[in-house]
């Protein structure tokens, strides 16, 4: 269709394109890839029976609630089953003459595994049932031994009438079914079985199949027919009937061929969390390689992710081939061996540009250029509307004689604010303009924060086609990202448009809502990934609108950090770089920051950290309570660097501040003093820390020292325990990876099964200092073995030098210390101990000097200042032990 506006915009004659309408490019992928499909059946190579070879029969269009996916599977299916159906402008295939079978099912209604799944299998075999017009024997013997097993007493014909299957395919199948039984009676010369149970008659073809009788196997000659016959008829037996059907398929006439496309619609109905329902539909996929599948939902398609391995039967890139992304290779090129997963709704950015590159042309070359087409594309996020209105100014600028540039389409269109609101109610504007303030939003949120007392107005907008739907998300509903940018950037002419007081009231009002949410949450069922998403909008809210008074956001900032999980609450603001204070005007900008340098330190050297915190404290802006939570956390890095006066004065102020970190404040006075190697002073706090202080842990990091293994090991245990009970899983893997070290000094064979467990509670956090603890019981366990100590040694210190943790020095040092006390390799003893003595020259951790010369029973040092609580040869007795008791079992294991 022409583009009137554009040939009646300038003299110069522009030519027009209306790209993408009736969905034409989704019917040439599919078709393209039915022909490939249909070349790669008539190959010489292909064998129906082969399940090791790739398979390429799945097409997928994936995209958010609403964008016509199930619209899109309807026309194909229709298209695909009469050319009149098929639009005029879609054109005829190259296959037009082939049968080709259309079957969609709509997996919305199939969603679970058990019967769900045989309506999967029956709506296959029922629409082949009415285009081939006779049984299929094999794959019906199994079927009806399925049915007759698993609905005793129901017959056939009576689900499918039940089940309205009948009125889509007719009542063909029972009457196949029944005739491939007279099939296998006739080849198998059983008189009088035909009325018998049809288990004994498929023990029968059983048995003759494994005698390779002639007329048994010219009935069902599958190599693999007699195995699946001879399978418990069960749910997981079904699953793999679809490869007798294959065959069967295979094997008719010339002139009853054909070629099954199964359209599978709503796919996401199939997730689960242990993905059943989609393993059997995979498998289904798998086994039927000349049917080809269509498949819609709203996620891409993940078989070829190798991260599925385990969880269903065929993943990888090499399985799946064209569900793998290739790189530089447009997605649209399905029908070249590209990518098979296509984004329908919004376009892709290659969709973009090819949409704006065709829209306009001159003399056959494309109007827009590159650079404007990279602008217009960035700022659309995929909308149509956007990309028509940006074509729309294009031609208006260059109407009046500009020629347009990349800065004339930086920015979003008043005009798609009227388009939006212009069918919207009053309350719907109102409640569309709050939502946009937020991420992501539910029903009760967007009317909170539009101040509403009503839900009626959010309930009809998120019907509305701006608004996508994610019903496993936290809040699940959110404004299309254009839409979204327009609302809160672009110039709102319309009548009703709000001032920068309706917005910055509407922000408050929002705030408020997030924390109303958090704090009823927080208090019925406590949910750390419900706080952590009401942090992230809370804080760009009170940056983003520069609220000063930021309520709940304290309370919340404690309870994420109150256990060692650190998710990143944002990308990286303003201040997060390290460049002073620049930035820092607001509470919510201090607090913004105060919490990306706890987080962040995970990830960088503790110097920086100890830098960011000191501007966030220095910037005076930090609110009440949570100045101490950067005094201690900058005490924390103040001790990992080794600063030990600085990091004493620093636990010192939050310890006597008397606030809710009074007890962490405790526990680090307590730690430096054993640091130091004062014993009875650290050992005389634990009992005044309790849980907040992480009494247990304090205990069992004196007790270890001592080389009192077993009263160390209690300790954590019951550290661990305490954390189970407090559902904090940050300390319950801290306590896990500091028990696999102890043990492993005295037990490296139960080391094995702690530091197993450490490694599966450490994966889903991000903890690098107990990650490199977890590292260091591996080495400890190994101790005296030839696995790569001084390699893993060398590792360790690269990681410890970047992490900016050198308090993590000695303890290395110490293990390696045992490794060659238990090898009898004092030479190497001695220069251990020399780095260990450098290591802790300035009188922290100088213990492990005492501990690594008892190992090697060698003499105390002179000088020792440690005051130990058992007495230095008690101590010295029990690490000599352990070194002497490594070596035996170490001689047992030879």
């Amino acid at each position: 269709m022409a583009d009137l506006r554009a040939l009646f915009s300038s003299n110069d004659p522009v030519g027009s394109n209306e790209a993408f309408t009736n969905r034409q490019n989704q019917w040439n992928l599919v078709a393209v890839a039915i022909e490939e499909h249909l070349r790669h059946l008539a190959g010489p190579g292909f064998d129906v029976e082969d399940l090791e070879a790739p398979r390429n029969n799945v097409i997928t269009f994936h995209g958010v609630g609403g964008v016509g996916k199930s619209t899109l599977l309807r026309k194909l299916e229709a298209a695909l089953a009469a050319a009149e159906q098929r639009p005029v402008q879609w054109g005829a295939p190259a296959w037009a003459d082939e049968r080709i079978v259309p079957i969609r099912i709509d997996l919305a209604r199939s969603a679970s595994t058990g019967s769900d799944f045989e309506r999967v299998v029956l709506t296959i075999r029922l629409a082949l049932a009415a285009a081939v017009g006779r049984p299929l024997p094999s794959f019906d013997l199994a079927l009806r031994r399925y049915w007759e097993t698993q609905h005793p007493g129901e017959p056939l014909e009576e689900y499918v009438r039940r089940t309205g299957l009948a009125g889509r395919f007719g009542q063909m199948l029972p009457q196949q079914m029944q005739a491939a039984v007279a099939e296998a009676v006739g080849a198998l010369q059983l008189p009088g079985m035909v009325g018998s149970a049809v288990g004994q008659i498929t023990t029968a073809l059983v048995q003759a199949l494994r005698e390779r009788r002639d007329r048994a196997r010219a009935l069902a000659g599958c190599a693999r027919t007699a195995a699946l016959l001879e399978a418990e008829p069960d749910l997981e037996a079904l699953s793999y009937y679809p490869h007798l059907l294959a065959w069967e398929i295979s094997q008719l006439p010339a002139k009853r061929t054909v070629v099954p496309v199964v359209l599978l619609d709503t796919f996401e109905d199939t997730g689960d969390r242990h993905r059943d329902a989609e393993r059997l539909l995979q498998r289904l996929v798998w086994l039927m390689p000349n049917a080809f599948f269509v498949i819609g939902g709203r996620n891409r398609l993940p078989w070829a992710d190798d991260g599925l391995q385990g969880q269903l039967d065929y993943t990888g890139p090499t399985s799946w081939p064209g569900l793998a992304p290739q790189a530089g290779q447009p997605a649209r090129a399905a029908g070249q061996g590209g990518a098979r997963q296509h984004l329908i709704g919004d376009f892709s950015p290659e969709d973009c540009d090819a949409y704006l590159a065709r829209r306009l042309t001159q003399d056959g070359q494309p109007l827009i250029g590159p650079e404007v087409r990279a602008v217009i594309t960035a700022r659309s996020h995929g909308l149509p509307l956007h990309l028509d209105l940006a074509v729309a100014r294009f031609l208006e600028l260059r109407r009046t004689g500009r020629t347009p540039a990349p800065a004339d389409f930086d920015h979003t269109f008043p005009a798609l604010i009227v388009r939006i609101l212009s069918d919207l109610t009053d309350d719907e504007r109102h409640v569309l303009r709050s939502a946009s303030l937020l991420d992501a939003f539910d029903i009760d949120l967007a009317t909170r924060a539009a101040g509403l007392p009503h839900q009626a107005a959010a309930r009809r907008l998120v019907g509305r086609p701006m608004v996508s739907e994610d019903p496993y998300a936290i809040w699940p509903y959110h404004l299309h990202g254009a839409i979204r940018t327009a609302l809160r950037t672009a110039d709102d002419h319309t009548e009703d448009r709000w001032t920068s007081a309706d917005w910055h009231q509407a922000a408050e009002r929002a705030l408020a809502a997030l924390g109303q949410q958090w704090h009823d949450a927080h208090t019925l069922a406590p949910s750390r990934a419900l706080l952590v998403a009401c942090l992230r909008q809370g804080l760009r809210l009170a940056r983003d609108h520069r609220l000063e008074n930021l309520g709940w956001l304290t309370d919340a900032a404690f309870a994420y950090t109150s256990d060692s999980v650190w998710e990143p609450l944002a990308p990286l603001t303003h201040a997060s770089a390290g460049s002073g204070q620049s930035g820092l005007d607001t509470p919510a900008d201090v607090v913004d920051e105060l919490l990306a340098a706890i987080v962040r330190r995970q990830h960088e050297h503790r110097e920086h950290t100890a830098e960011r915190l000191t501007t966030v404290l220095d910037s005076g802006l930090l609110p009440g309570e949570l100045t101490e939570l950067g005094l201690y956390y900058r005490a924390k890095a103040h001790k990992d660097l080794g600063r030990t006066g600085a990091a004493l004065e620093g636990y010192r102020q939050v310890a006597e501040a008397g606030g809710r970190l009074a007890p962490r404040g405790r526990r680090g006075l307590a730690n430096l003093a054993r640091i130091a190697g004062d014993f009875p002073t650290a050992f005389a706090a634990v009992p005044h820390l309790g849980w907040e202080g992480r009494h247990h842990r304090v205990l069992a990091h004196i007790h270890w020292p001592h080389g009192d293994i077993d009263r160390a090991a209690a300790a954590f245990e019951a550290a661990r325990t305490e954390a189970e009970q407090h559902n904090a899983p940050g300390e319950r893997a801290i306590a896990q990876t500091l028990l696999a070290l102890v043990v492993a000094f005295a037990d490296p064979v139960r080391a094995d099964d702690e530091l197993a467990l450490a490694h599966q509670l450490l994966e889903p956090l991000d903890q690098r200092a107990t990650m490199l603890y977890a590292h260091v019981a591996g080495l400890v366990r190994d101790a005296g073995t030839d696995r790569d100590i001084a390699d893993r040694i060398a590792v360790l210190r690269t990681e410890i030098s970047v992490a900016g943790l050198p308090w993590l020095t000695p303890l290395v040092e110490t293990a390696l210390a045992f490794h060659h006390a238990v090898r009898d390799a004092p030479d190497n003893l001695a220069a251990t101990l020399d780095r260990l003595r450098e290591a802790t020259a300035d009188g922290d951790f100088a213990y492990y000097v005492d501990i690594a010369t008892a190992m090697g029973d060698l003499p105390q040092p002179a000088g020792s200042t440690v005051q130990w609580l058992d007495g230095a040869r008690t101590v010295r007795e029990r690490w000599r032990a352990l070194v002497t008791a490594r070596q035996g079992h170490l001689r047992g294991a030879q």
